[in-house]
């Protein structure tokens, strides 16, 4: 067969670029990274893709296409790796801005809030809590009660209406 000719989806032909190629490729990603097994997954993912495309690849393209797929993913986990410490980044500064005054005031508010609940009624309180802790429609807590969707609404409205005279006072 002709060396032009030649067609990458061949497993002998394929087996020849990777023998070819793969250790070459392999130390050209450890220097841009750094990290042996990074570098080993970037040039097997390399070779997966030259293999589902090997239709589209031609024989005399086959070293050039590996490097540029190689360096493309080795420059998509790198943009991967700045998103992902950038959000580390802000998780830390959010985590940061929390006072120890803030973490009090909001212990005392949840126990503030606990007893105000339980001083509601039952009734209000099961509609209560089905509507926001089970994030439940009053539809299907009208359906869970036996009640009418406007009697939810008429016990929602109360408990809510108690609960903030509750909290202002305190």
């Amino acid at each position: 067969m002709d060396h032009k000719n030649k067609s990458v989806c061949e497993q002998n032909v394929f087996q020849s670029i990777y023998n070819q190629y793969s250790d070459l490729l392999y130390r050209f990603i450890y220097y841009k990274c750094g990290d042996r097994q990074q570098a080993e997954d970037i040039v097997q993912e390399t070779f997966i893709k030259l293999w589902k495309n090997c239709s589209k690849v031609l024989f005399t393209k086959a070293k050039s296409y590996i490097y540029t797929v190689a360096r493309n993913l080795f420059l998509n986990e790198v943009a991967h790796q700045k998103i992902v410490l950038e959000h580390l980044n802000l998780q830390e500064q959010k985590n940061d801005s929390i006072t120890p005054q803030y973490l009090l005031e909001e212990k005392e508010f949840l126990g503030k809030l606990k007893l105000a609940l339980e001083k509601l009624p039952d009734k209000q309180r099961e509609v209560f809590l089905l509507s926001r802790v089970d994030q439940k429609k009053y539809s299907e807590i009208a359906e869970i009660v036996g009640i009418s969707v406007k009697a939810v609404e008429k016990r929602m409205s109360q408990a809510l209406q108690q609960l903030r005279d509750q909290l202002i006072d305190n």
